[in-house]
């Protein structure tokens, strides 16, 4: 459909959820004097004439134009402002269900001792027109208000709130020498999406200082483009382990959610990817597979290209990685996506001890109490956030360093992962 029909049709249901809304800020604002009730309709009809405008600048200016912070903000400050006054929607129209009845009874008995009944408990007004609910006008607002302050609270100051996830797994296979390695995981940096770069040197301090033996980055290193990690080669390069730090791709390093003018473009920028990934100091792993000695025991780092189920890129060759590594007594796979394990890891590759991932985020969005947890991603995906075990086999989902769209995190803080692997 035409964009210029499109984005108005758009506007108008954005308006009319506004206006509804506003009713209730009108009866809930209406004992207060001139001044405080006036201040509080502009700001209210302020913020939308700045949403909507940034909304018709998007899309009928040139987005490319601003940058990828303002355009990421400008989303997100549509989608805040009207997925949260759709719950204040709801008790309005639970309120007016309410009203609709008491009009139609009222009209329909027209008796005088229901209508006195009626009118004692403050529901109808002289004129016999029935009033909206001051109590459901302010359960409404704050409906509406919660999620949004929620939101708000996730950009401010959950966005950049690391926490340290440490989990100790035991495996059979692994050899005296290898017994209390200790692997630090990070991913799904996305580094396009940063405003702070003082709290992300934050986190990667914060990992340095669990100084892991060896360090692994599962994949998405950006949103679309190699240079938006320009910025923060300066931070990340200070990411370093003993044993060296290996990395993967994730399914949005290839570049493959953004208009190019050619294919020859996109190849360049995939290349300039690796290119950064070598300028950080991170051993990238294409389908291929590194050994990690302690005298005669060998353990072996695979990794491969992003494989993922539910349409996502399969350019991951396992069967290239593994290639070779029969003499490793543990096996240790780097694999963005989780849906991977169990579409091909396990049921092909039966020697893989353990599988490092990410790419679900946790949907940045989550409660997590104790041994609880839940969020909108496990009706997604089977494994999406912590350790997960098959028989022998491990599976580690990292709920991410960054964050992708709604820049902040609500419930599912973002993790830097610590794992001591034992001999069980």
């Amino acid at each position: 459909m035409n964009k210029l029909l499109v984005v108005p049709i758009l506007a108008l249901i954005l308006l009319f959820i506004d206006w509804y809304v506003f009713q209730a800020v009108r009866v809930v604002s209406e004992n207060l004097s001139v001044i405080p009730r006036r201040i509080i309709y502009y700001t209210y009809w302020g913020i939308t004439t700045l949403v909507l405008s940034g909304l018709f600048l998007y899309n009928f200016g040139n987005p490319d134009n601003y940058s990828r912070v303002f355009r990421m903000f400008l989303l997100t400050a549509v989608f805040v402002n009207y997925f949260a006054k759709i719950f204040g929607v709801l008790f309005l129209l639970i309120d007016d269900v309410r009203r609709l009845v008491q009009w139609v009874y009222y009209k329909v008995v027209d008796d005088s001792s229901s209508l006195n009944a009626i009118s004692s408990d403050s529901t109808l007004e002289r004129g016999n027109q029935i009033s909206r609910s001051d109590f459901l006008s302010k359960t409404a607002l704050l409906a509406a208000g919660a999620p949004m302050a929620g939101m708000v609270y996730g950009i401010v100051s959950g966005a950049h709130d690391y926490r340290i996830r440490r989990k100790t797994v035991y495996l059979p296979n692994l050899p005296a020498s290898f017994d209390g390695i200790k692997i630090g995981q990070i991913s799904d940096i996305h580094s396009g999406s940063f405003f702070n770069k003082t709290a992300v040197r934050g986190g990667v301090d914060m990992f340095m200082e669990e100084k892991p033996d060896v360090a692994f980055f599962t994949g998405d290193l950006v949103n679309n483009e190699a240079d938006e990690v320009k910025n923060y080669i300066d931070i990340f390069n200070k990411i370093d382990a003993p044993l060296g730090v290996y990395s993967t791709l994730g399914n949005h390093d290839y570049g493959t959610y953004r208009n190019w003018t050619s294919d020859v473009a996109q190849q360049k920028n995939l290349e300039k990817l690796k290119e950064a990934h070598k300028i950080l100091g991170w051993d990238l792993l294409m389908n291929e597979h590194r050994m990690l000695l302690q005298g005669s025991d060998k353990l072996a780092i695979l990794g491969v290209e992003n494989w993922g189920g539910r349409g996502f890129i399969k350019k991951g060759r396992l069967d290239l990685a593994h290639k070779n590594t029969d003499e490793a007594a543990v096996k240790l796979l780097l694999s963005h996506d989780p849906s991977h394990w169990d579409l091909q890891v396990r049921p092909e590759f039966g020697d893989i001890d353990m599988m490092f991932a990410g790419h679900t985020h946790g949907f940045q969005f989550g409660v997590e109490l104790g041994d609880f947890k839940w969020s909108p991603s496990e009706y997604v995906y089977k494994q999406w956030a912590g350790l997960y075990q098959e028989g022998k086999q491990f599976l580690y989902v990292n709920r991410g360093y960054g964050y992708l769209g709604f820049p902040g995190r609500v419930g599912m803080p973002p993790e830097i992962t610590m794992i001591e692997l034992k001999k069980a």
